[in-house]
């Protein structure tokens, strides 16, 4: 399928590794020139490259922490004077520390808020007026499947991260019809941190191999094992297609159906 956005530009936030990474391989692959976007410079540029070898659009990397707000001001012009505007924003940003509720004190709280939800905002609001023009774009958060389900252990994420779903649903109809707003809600993925907790894990002697570990997370999976990172990207940059023209104000969860949400 031609997802029909060659040429197209697209910012992707955190994506030096894990989701994001995946997001902006996949965009790239269509033939979108992307900006990716991570805190440690080196870390970026190794994943820049590692983008490029998939892309058949230009490949673009942008330090900056979505923390500070003039980081976020920088980066958004930074892809506009590079491209000449912007199609699609792809928000990701690192979990927050996990703990129950009476571990979590004040500042988690509002650290967990600026960085998942404040980071959005701003982004939004430096980017709209670019998403807006020439035919409108995209956006299209990446969340967790937390907002749909709380997860044990996870009291910031189960949440904060809920903000971030308001807030897509809201845009969806307020920057509508030039600009669709969805997000994307995963479950377990065999990203660079997974990997990591599963190799200590064999390590520590809780498994004999990877692979064992790997299907211990699998076995409350219904289809039996844990996602692809590319599986999210390639919807990523679905919903930033004209393909997914009638996709607006959605959270479509990504989990395998590990979840047992209705909803």
């Amino acid at each position: 399928m031609d997802l029909q956005i060659d040429s197209n530009v697209a910012l992707v936030t955190a994506s030096s590794s894990g989701l994001g990474k995946a997001s902006a391989r996949a965009l790239a692959a269509e033939g979108a020139n992307v900006v990716m976007n991570g805190r440690d410079e080196d870390r970026l540029q190794d994943a820049v490259e590692d983008v490029r070898e998939d892309a058949t659009g230009e490949v673009v990397g942008y330090a900056g922490d979505l923390t500070v707000p003039e980081d976020i001001t920088t980066l958004v012009d930074q892809t506009v004077e590079e491209f000449g505007g912007m199609d699609h924003l792809v928000t990701s940003a690192g979990g927050p520390p996990s703990g129950p509720f009476l571990e979590t004190d004040e500042e988690d709280w509002y650290e967990a808020f600026d960085l998942l939800v404040m980071s959005v905002v701003r982004l939004v609001q430096e980017s709209a007026e670019h998403l807006q023009a020439d035919g409108g774009g995209t956006i299209v958060n990446i969340t967790s499947r937390s907002v749909k389900e709380a997860i044990d252990g996870l009291v910031l994420s189960n949440s904060v991260r809920m903000s971030v779903i308001g807030l897509e649903k809201t845009l969806s109809k307020e920057l509508a019809p030039e600009v669709r707003a969805n997000a994307v809600l995963p479950g377990t993925h065999e990203t660079p941190r997974i990997q990591e907790l599963v190799e200590q894990a064999v390590e520590r002697g809780e498994y004999d191999s990877y692979e064992e570990g790997m299907d211990t997370r699998s076995s409350g999976i219904p289809v039996g094992e844990v996602g692809d990172p590319m599986g999210l990207g390639r919807t990523v940059a679905f919903l930033s297609s004209p393909e997914s023209g009638y996709i607006n104000g959605q959270a479509i969860v990504l989990d395998g159906g590990a979840g047992s949400s209705n909803l």
